[in-house]
């Protein structure tokens, strides 16, 4: 039997396969990144810049938060138990191709009734017997086992890839959120001052009304400055604990108040990154890599539905010792051996044929979301560079119309005072003054967040 185990072997290893030959689908998307007025202000490196994201964001605080995440963010400790099962997965379909060796040992005391009895006595019967073989193994002639096993793999290497995706979408989302963090506490402390000045200014004039300078009216105007800013205090307050209790979800732990941020002058921003010329630096998406992966496993599905349609060969074999004593059981001429060869050749089965018409199908939808898969991350990092292009020019003109606004608040002030205006005026620019103010920290956010956001749609770094 040795004899025969050694050539089935060799025929297995050299066994042919079904899958068919895999070819990458076109990239349905442009060579070239977007052009237009919005991108006129990019300047794109020949090379792609993605740094590793600990060099991309500098902020040490932030570092600390990053590293607590990927310690202890439940999303991503699933994401790398999913990883671990497809590996388990991968090991058992890999070890359908080896044959499983057992030892069995059994007894048997049977008692025959006289009318079943070949000498016409009752008897009892006694069989022991131990044996050492292969349980039915299949023989994978046609690469059935082989196609599974390939299957396996790919969705194994997709669900890894699945992980760095996770991974690299957790790092962004605690750097935004610690960012927004950053703009809510220097919108709270600008909200803190603005009430103090405006009231301040109530007190002022609420004594100039006592003696008759002051209307009425402008006392009351005065009042809704007061009020808004008390408003504006209470809610950058709830923003500022909801943003904390984001980050702790994030970084999974409750965090010390030294790490978080005092405010957007207190922050190092992240470092700028270039996408690089060709749009091909998609490919190395995670996410692309895994969808690819995926469509790598139904393509190695549609060769075990093929295999499917030829014979399925088996074998069984055992050799070991038998007796009907047991103290005879390893005595001379106890010896015993199995050698059963099976095969299988489907006739009809529609089961069969309806597997591979799914199979192909399934291909197919793979193909697809590998597609759509490229075409979505192309349109995230255009949006993210649509936003790079233009929002430096966004926040210049913003800077600009608060210091306008500065000047208009503190004149305005000094016209009431002289009594040639009316508070009307400083009302007005006071207004326009704290909404620019916070429109301009809600501006840095948007441009933190979207290098940020760039970084992961790019793939980031190792």
């Amino acid at each position: 039997m040795k004899n025969l185990i050694i050539p089935i072997m060799l025929l297995l290893l050299t066994s042919c396969t079904m899958i068919p030959e895999y070819k990458r689908p076109e990239v349905p998307i442009p060579k070239e990144w977007p052009k237009g007025e919005a991108y006129e202000s990019l300047k794109l490196s020949e090379k792609s810049t993605i740094l590793k994201w600990n060099d991309f964001l500098v902020d040490e605080k932030l570092q600390e938060i990053v590293k607590k995440a990927l310690s202890n963010n439940r999303d991503l400790r699933l994401a790398a138990l999913n990883v671990e099962r497809a590996r388990a997965y991968y090991g058992i379909q890999r070890a359908e191709l080896i044959p499983a060796v057992d030892t069995t040992g059994s007894g048997l005391r049977q008692r025959v009734p006289v009318e079943l009895s070949n000498t016409g006595k009752a008897e009892t019967l006694s069989q022991y017997s131990v044996t050492f073989g292969i349980t039915s193994w299949e023989i994978d002639f046609f690469g059935r086992l082989q196609s599974l096993k390939e299957m396996a793999l790919e969705q194994y290497l997709a669900q890894e890839a699945t992980y760095r995706a996770v991974r690299l979408s957790l790092i962004s989302a605690v750097a935004i959120a610690y960012y927004t963090y950053a703009t809510d506490k220097e919108n709270l402390n600008l909200a803190k001052q603005t009430l103090k000045t405006q009231e301040e200014s109530y007190e002022l004039i609420k004594k100039r009304y006592e003696v008759g300078v002051a209307s009425e009216i402008d006392l009351h105007r005065a009042k809704t400055q007061v009020e808004t800013a008390r408003e504006a205090l209470a809610r950058y307050t709830q923003a500022l604990a909801q943003d904390r209790n984001t980050l702790e979800l994030l970084s999974g732990e409750p965090l010390k108040d030294e790490l978080l941020p005092e405010g957007l002058s207190n922050i190092k921003p992240p470092k700028d990154i270039s996408p690089g010329l060709s749009s091909e630096v998609l490919l190395n998406r995670p996410d692309i890599i895994a969808a690819e992966h995926t469509l790598k496993a139904y393509n190695a599905q549609i060769g075990a539905a093929r295999a499917a349609f030829f014979p399925r060969i088996s074998l069984t074999t055992a050799i070991g010792t038998a007796s009907s004593e047991l103290s005879g059981l390893f005595g001379g001429g106890s010896r015993i051996w199995t050698f059963q060869p099976q095969a299988i050749m489907p006739i009809f089965d529609a089961r069969v044929w309806a597997a591979h018409e799914a199979a192909k199908v399934e291909r197919e939808i793979a193909v697809t979301n590998y597609e759509k898969t490229i075409q979505t991350a192309f349109k995230e990092v255009a949006d993210a560079l649509a936003v790079k292009g233009t929002i430096d020019e966004q926040i210049d003109a913003l800077n600009g119309l608060v210091n306008s606004l500065r000047e208009t608040y503190k004149l305005a002030k000094i016209r009431y005072e002289r009594g040639v205006d009316s508070y009307l005026s400083v009302l007005d620019a006071q207004r326009a003054l704290f909404q620019t103010e916070q429109q301009l920290n809600n501006l840095k956010l948007a441009k933190y967040a979207n290098l940020s956001t760039l970084y992961k749609v790019l793939g980031g770094g190792e």
